[in-house]
């Protein structure tokens, strides 16, 4: 009897002291973990979602479902610029087809560190077509670039990357402005530029542009990147989040 309580205890012990992996990541309430399994299906269908161990896996050619004049002009998809802006300018670059693999973490949770955002892809909006941080090359400010956005706020850089680093307006416009909008490397989503009924604005969000609270999605809550109207438009300092991977 004494020979099976003494086992008893030595297995309790070992159990209970056992040493967690440290690549596992605890819940807590200060950096619980989210589930953004729910988003799969809410991406265009020219947009290919799948959910791979760890990861929601997007697969997109970074081709708009809008038009442009950023296409051939002898393309259908060709549209001549009619948006509002009179300082308009076409830059030299031309809309080609990609072929982008983002590696989206399926749980997400706060990084200890954020890390700042590349240039580059920094994720995806519903539509497949990449979200750009707040910089334009050689992390110089957007003002002049702006003048080069299309009538639905976005462009290709040189290598036909097409993109948009402010409000995706064809997006805004089909669903709303307060909608789910896309989703960052990191896995937590970008939402539109009105939150209950009112603009949301740099004062309300923290300083990586982003705040926790119940949306649509996530009833329960989930921390949440917002699109402004001013600088830095989409992301703050870096991510809130461990970032995943892009292969292209």
């Amino acid at each position: 009897m004494l020979k099976k309580l003494l086992v008893g205890a030595m297995c309790f012990l070992a159990f209970s002291c056992k040493k967690t992996d440290s690549t596992t990541v605890t819940p807590s309430s200060n950096n619980p973990i989210f589930d953004i399994s729910v988003l799969q299906n809410k991406f265009s269908s020219n947009v290919t979602v799948s959910i791979d161990g760890d990861y929601l896996v997007i697969k997109s050619n970074g081709i708009p479902d809008h038009k442009s004049p950023y296409f051939a002009s002898t393309d259908s998809r060709y549209e001549a610029y009619n948006g509002t802006n009179t300082n308009f300018s076409l830059n030299p670059n031309r809309i080609s087809e990609q072929s982008y693999v983002f590696k989206i973490p399926l749980k997400p949770t706060k990084a200890s560190t954020s890390a700042a955002t590349p240039l580059g892809p920094i994720g995806v909006s519903l539509n497949g077509v990449p979200f750009f941080n707040q910089y334009a090359a050689n992390y110089q400010p957007l003002t002049n670039e702006i003048n080069t956005l299309d009538q639905y706020l976005g462009h290709p850089q040189q290598t036909g990357q097409y993109h948009y680093h402010i409000e995706p307006t064809y997006l805004t416009g089909k669903y709303g402005k307060s909608v789910f909008l896309g989703v960052l490397l990191d896995g937590f989503p970008v939402y539109g530029p009105i939150e209950n009924g009112k603009a949301v604005t740099n004062a309300d969000l923290d300083n990586l542009h982003g705040h926790s609270h119940a949306t649509t999605e996530f009833p329960n809550g989930i921390y949440h990147y917002h699109i402004t109207e001013t600088d830095p438009y989409l992301n703050g300092a870096g991510f809130y989040g461990t970032a995943g991977t892009l292969s292209r």
